[in-house]
């Protein structure tokens, strides 16, 4: 067993001690990096992205037409007049091209199932791939949002009747959408220095830095989840009763153990919301419900309350797209709060966005997100690029046309069985539960060192204090590299793997590798109890 000093690593941030693990186990001779520290998928969505290309080709055909009397590349705005005639022709010459066919499929369903104009429609696609205007409206393009808001009613209501009255932004991932709402809500007076805002923790990490910063400066109360269940309990739901709680923040399913809130804590908190709180804010990042079976989303069970905030990063293996959105209903407590303002901060705000409405005091909460993102003054500009909506879009009709939910069973079935071989290799049996989604899982070391060593080595471990080292003697003499739960708030001595990055081989190898650390460890321990 190495003799090594960690200590200096010991407290850095989740993400930046990731890089400092990954360069401790560069440095050695292993078989391989072993990297499941972040959560970037290794599977991904290609029926969207091939008709997304061929997309591509059409529009610049319709671009071409335009100036046809002019070579060497030139184009122009596609017309809408005949824009369906004409793809039809060009579909006939790539019939058998699986991005032309899913297409036609689109263009087919929003007419029928949405109610929209094909031209209208087509046209829209046609003019986003080539980003040859700005958007408009800045928040979102107008067919772009009713797909996309289809697809948000399918994957956050569940069983639940759905509802399409909210609207939607469409950001530059789920990051961009916490970042604008929590930049809005500070511009428009609902929350300010000093103000308790309740977490749900353990947390993805952001969630418990933002509130920290000098512009910022909010006090936290924790509302911890119980890290056996990994659900709230009623004493913690009861945290919300206090009326000092501005806002309250939930990632759900939860990062980074990966479970959702069962429909009895649903339940709670929406009775809770609706009898006590009425007025408090909810944001509610369910980047992870995709992945969950039977999900509803707080944003559907207290609509009123609720901004949700979306991410298509990790169900479509689409990090590198930056796609996300915020979600906000039209009749809203961000809306009626800022219509109980004083006189005083009525005057500044519509000082603030004068320049975007002759009555500003109407102007809407989201669209007030929407002008905050470009400092108000180039609200003109604002709005995501074009391509990334089309994009969005595809990926939104690949799901709301897979009725038989091919696409929904694959990506749940690869994170699963990684789940099961990651344990099995470990010798450990886990039972089933219907709430855990498993795009993460947090192996606990007291957990995994009783079960498979008992109890007296478990003490010892903890008081000797090992935890802080095992990611570096596992990186340094292993090539794993994971993270550790602490850096998520999880009281536990946890490290967090994520079941998304890697093969299935390679997660039988974590389990292997991971459980030869901790037999050090338990040698270490049957030798310390032979010298004593």
């Amino acid at each position: 067993m190495s003799n090594k000093d960690y200590a200096q690593w010991a407290k850095l941030s989740p993400f930046e001690l990731k890089d400092k693990l990954i360069e401790i186990a560069c440095n050695n001779e292993h078989r391989l990096l072993l990297d499941a520290g972040r959560g970037n998928p290794n599977f991904l969505a290609t029926l969207p992205r091939r008709a997304f290309l061929r997309l591509g080709d059409f529009a610049l055909e319709e671009a071409e037409r335009s100036y046809t009397y002019i070579n060497h590349g030139f184009g122009g705005i596609p017309d809408i007049k005949g824009i369906v005639a004409r793809f039809d022709t060009f579909a006939q010459k790539y019939k058998d091209t699986e991005g032309v066919q899913f297409i036609q499929s689109a263009i087919s369903y929003v007419k029928d199932q949405l109610g929209l104009s094909r031209h209208e429609f087509l046209h829209e696609m046609v003019n986003a791939f080539l980003g040859c205007n700005y958007p408009v409206p800045p928040r979102m393009l107008t067919h772009s949002e009713s797909v996309v808001k289809n697809y948000i009613q399918q994957e956050m209501y569940g069983h639940l009747p759905s509802n399409d009255s909210f609207d939607l932004f469409a950001t530059e991932g789920g990051t961009a959408a916490m970042t604008y709402s929590f930049q809005t809500l500070f511009k428009n007076g609902l929350l300010k220095q000093g103000d308790k805002i309740a977490l749900t923790t353990p947390i993805f990490t952001p969630y418990l830095e933002i509130p920290l910063l000098a512009e910022y400066a909010l006090n936290i109360v924790e509302v911890r989840l119980d890290e056996e269940t990994w659900q709230l309990n009623d004493n913690e739901i009861a945290k919300l009763n206090d009326p000092d709680i501005k806002l309250f923040c939930i990632v759900n399913p939860s990062n980074p153990a990966s479970y959702k809130f069962s429909n009895l804590v649903l339940d709670k908190l929406t009775k809770l919301i609706t009898t006590k709180r009425p007025d408090l804010f909810i944001i509610t990042d369910d980047v992870y419900g995709t992945f969950a079976d039977n999900f509803v989303s707080l944003f559907a069970r207290c609509p009123y309350n609720t901004i949700c905030v979306y991410s298509f990063s990790k169900y479509f293996g689409a990090t590198g797209w930056r796609l996300g959105v915020i979600a906000v209903q039209e009749k809203n407590i961000f809306d009626d709060t800022l219509k109980l303002h004083n006189k005083k901060t009525k005057t500044l705000l519509n000082t603030r966005y004068k320049t975007l409405s002759p009555q500003p005091e109407k102007l809407k909460f989201i669209d007030r997100i929407v002008a905050d993102s470009r400092a108000v003054a180039l609200n003109h500009t604002a709005g995501l690029s074009l391509p990334q909506q089309v994009q969005m879009v595809f990926f939104s009709l690949a799901c709301l046309m897979d009725t038989e939910n091919y696409y929904k069973q694959s990506a749940k079935r690869i994170i699963r069985d990684r789940f099961h071989t990651l344990y099995k290799s470990m010798g450990i049996s886990i039972e089933n539960d219907a709430n855990r989604v498993d795009y993460y899982t947090l192996l606990d070391l007291d957990v995994l060192g009783k079960h498979v060593y008992g109890e007296q080595f478990v003490q010892w471990f903890k008081t000797s204090d090992y935890g802080p080292e095992f990611l570096f003697k596992l990186a340094d003499e292993t090539g794993v590299v994971l993270l550790p739960g602490k850096g998520f708030d999880v009281v536990h001595g946890s490290v967090r793997v994520s079941l998304a990055n890697l093969t299935h081989n390679e997660y039988k190898a974590i389990g292997k590798l991971t459980k030869a650390v901790v037999d050090e460890y338990y040698a270490q321990f049957l030798n310390s109890k032979k010298q004593s």
